[in-house]
Formats: structure tokens, C-alpha cells, sequence
């Protein structure tokens, strides 16, 4: 098997499985709509920092907000 008919049957595999939203959404062509989702998460998986919203900020508890002590 190569690279390439492994590819082909991930795209053919992901079209066959789109998600309800995806599906809603509504495709004239399932196997390209698969291969653009399949593309942009191979993007995100090899740059961690490509997908918004991903990059977590590294702080302590004591470096969020300032602790308030409920009255006894």
C-alpha cells in the first residue's frame, strides 16, 4: 500500500463519516469537503499553535485572581 492510496482511503473513510453539523451543512462533493477537513487538521496536528484559541497560557493559581476569604 502507498502513501498516497492510504490518503485516498482516509478521505474516502472521512467522507463516509462526516459529522451532523457537516452533514447539514450540505456537500456536491462529500470525498472534497473530507479532504479539506482532513487538510486543515493535519495542518493544526503538525503546529499546535495553528488552530485559534489554542495556545494555553502557562500561569499558577496564585497568578489568576486575587483570593477572597468568605466572612466567617
Amino acid at each position: 500500500m502507498t502513501h498516497e492510496q492510504s490518503d485516498q482511503e482516509r478521505v474516502e473513510s472521512r467522507a463516509h463519516h462526516l459529522l451532523p453539523e457537516e452533514k447539514a451543512v450540505g456537500s456536491d462533493d462529500p470525498e472534497a469537503q473530507a479532504e479539506a477537513i482532513l487538510a486543515d487538521s493535519d495542518i493544526r496536528e503538525a503546529d499546535q499553535n495553528a488552530a485559534p484559541d489554542t495556545v494555553l497560557e502557562g500561569r499558577t493559581s496564585d497568578q489568576t485572581v486575587a483570593a477572597v476569604e468568605p466572612p466567617d
